[in-house]
């Protein structure tokens, strides 16, 4: 009788076998980047790309910078041209003077910091009571806040005027005051948003241990919860610098008095009267504020942009 034959059985242990990750995950995959025609077309495509962004997003900026200080004339005839019979810095200055730009920009400056400090201090603190207080009913509050998203600006804007013409319970009137355009600004659903999106993701086990330690409500948000939120405190300094310098639909209706009103009101009422080299000099100047405002929080800026990873336990 023939005894059954066992199976070899080898001592070694099979491996699982590592796949190598593709690093190239998208469109194109690892094995078609080894074509040389694949590599060279995508790259082309990149180039394409960031030189159209380069011409669409700095063009108009360098061109009003050229033409600020180039002759009416030669702005007229070659537009394109780059000083074919020279510049003069003079124009900055007579743009100064003559329209009166200095006044009008520190009205705007002075709208643009309060603007800033109102809706930095709703938003940080909102977002701060929404995300981290929970206080009853915080699901609710957010979807309220979400909902005033969905309501097209024009439509608030009758009953916003009748508000800042006759203040609720108050009965003042802030018509040409700066408070008529800091107190609109403040109540940003966005900007409140945005925060609370960003506290929801610090370390709670930071707050536990605060509220162990005894610290109160005003002593999580000042010394703990606004000191790791400079990413997220750059992103809406930024979004709300730029919207107030920029617009000029409610400035031209709270602020009918020209001595009080902003650039943005002020520059299309003096173009018809102003020589059209001074006035691309005074658009020059006009949007210096908010290309130092960037490139001061860019940092914050683009740190802040991914709210999910900005801060690890």
């Amino acid at each position: 009788m023939k005894t059954p034959r066992l199976p070899f059985r080898s001592n070694r242990t099979e491996r699982p076998r590592q796949t190598v990750p593709d690093v190239h995950r998208g469109i194109v995959g690892a094995l078609d980047w080894r074509f040389r025609r694949v590599r060279w077309t995508v790259r082309a495509i990149h180039a394409f790309t960031l030189a159209f962004l380069l011409v669409a997003g700095l063009g108009p900026l360098l061109w009003l910078a050229k033409s600020a200080i180039t002759p009416t004339q030669d702005t007229l005839r070659m537009p394109l041209a780059l000083w074919p019979h020279g510049f003069d810095l003079n124009y900055l200055t007579q743009a100064w003077s003559q329209t009166h730009i200095d006044r009008y920009f520190m009205n705007t400056v002075y709208m643009a910091i309060g603007s800033w400090a109102t809706q930095l201090i709703v938003a940080t603190t909102a977002g701060y009571a929404l995300s981290i207080l929970k206080p009853p009913g915080t699901r609710i509050l957010t979807a309220l806040v979400l909902a005033t998203l969905f309501v097209p600006s024009i439509v608030l804007l009758v009953p916003l005027y009748l508000s800042i013409v006759d203040v609720p319970f108050l009965h003042i009137k802030l018509i040409n005051t700066f408070w008529a355009v800091w107190l609109p600004y403040g109540a940003s659903a966005f900007n409140v948003l945005l925060v609370k999106r960003f506290f929801d993701n610090l370390p709670s086990e930071v707050f536990e241990a605060a509220r162990v330690d005894g610290a109160g409500p005003f002593r999580l948000f000042w010394s703990i919860c606004l000191p790791m939120s400079r990413p997220i405190l750059g992103v809406v300094s930024v979004f709300a610098v730029v919207a107030s310098w920029k617009d000029f639909l409610w400035p031209l209706l709270v602020l009918p008095n020209p001595a009080v009103q902003p650039l943005s009101v002020r520059l299309p009422t003096l173009q018809p009267t102003t020589e059209l080299n001074i006035f691309l000099a005074a658009l020059a100047i006009s949007t210096l504020i908010p290309i130092v405002i960037f490139l001061i929080f860019q940092r914050m800026f683009l740190s802040g942009g991914d709210v999910t990873g900005s801060v690890k336990g």
